[in-house]
């Protein structure tokens, strides 16, 4: 579904968004800089966000607010603020609020469609729903709706498109993993494993959600519904998975503890969606704007 000329209103952002500057030419980093221009992102955002709900009742979980704009509007403003600007919404539960809210996407100077599931297709299941958008591209990011990672996409292209496999992962390294699955990497940063959710307070790697999936990878998605976790990656470990692993502020608003730290530390996750990383000192994740773990 895709909202043709629709301008609806949205919340207004704290403060101006900063004008991106035009990069300079850099060889072969360019590049990869302009055809990350032309690379499609698909934000699952179609879930109910069950154990939110005692807090956030009446909207979908990407809705809610933290300082006081929507948690999604700050995944749009990191993609955007990057060069993405197609972007495809995956909707299901509360659908209509979501496309209410960002319509044709013209407010970010991105164009913003919608894939709205009749019934809840799990994420991998939501993936697939999308090919009709992804056909004319031969790479393309997915984003969970619900969890924001400070990433700088361009250097993750560079990654994924120089080890060549089918898909890569952002990850974070975080001291306490017990609500998390972890992610088993080898020395040439090859996913070579999950482990699933143990409860174990011990420190781990875990799934940022944030994925490049090459085309390809659709063909391994079965019609109807699936989970990227349990029934996708596992298949791709044989066909070339590689990780990431990011250390910059990270949050998944899953639970009302974290959307509660969502609150605290809005400040930082705002600049960091707002950030042009390639534009930007290596050394700016030294200046002591990490992850509030």
């Amino acid at each position: 579904m895709f909202l043709n000329d629709r301008r609806m209103p949205v919340l207004a952002s704290p403060m101006r968004v900063a004008q991106k500057r035009k990069p300079e030419p850099r060889g072969k980093e360019s590049d990869v800089e302009m055809k990350l221009e032309n690379i499609p992102a698909v934000l699952l955002v179609g879930g109910k966000g069950t154990r939110l709900q005692a807090v956030v009742s009446s909207k979908p979980k990407p809705l809610a607010l933290v300082g006081n704009i929507p948690f999604l509007e700050l995944l749009v403003m990191q993609l955007r603020s990057q060069g993405v600007h197609r972007m495809i919404m995956s909707t299901g539960h509360l659908a209509d609020q979501i496309e209410e809210t960002f319509g044709d996407g013209r407010r970010w100077n991105s164009d913003i469609r919608y894939s709205r599931e009749s019934q809840p297709l799990g994420t991998a299941g939501a993936v697939k729903a999308a090919e009709g958008y992804l056909e004319e591209s031969a790479d393309f990011l997915v984003v969970n709706g619900d969890s924001f990672m400070e990433i700088d996409l361009l250097k993750f292209l560079g990654f994924h498109r120089q080890h060549r496999g089918v898909a890569s992962m952002a990850v974070r390294k975080v001291p306490d993993a017990a609500r998390y699955g972890t992610v088993d990497v080898d020395a040439s940063k090859r996913i070579i494993g999950f482990s699933e959710k143990t409860g174990n307070t011990s420190p781990g790697m875990i799934n940022a959600g944030v994925y490049l999936f090459q085309r390809s990878v659709l063909k391994f998605i079965p019609e109807g519904a699936s989970s990227l976790e349990k029934d996708l990656f596992p298949k791709l470990l044989t066909q070339g998975m590689y990780a990431l692993e990011k250390d910059g502020v990270f949050i998944d608003i899953g639970t009302p503890e974290d959307y509660a730290r969502a609150q605290r530390i809005y400040q930082e996750l705002y600049q960091a969606a707002i950030a042009a990383p390639q534009l930007e000192s290596n050394e700016r994740s030294a200046s002591g704007r990490t992850a509030h773990e």
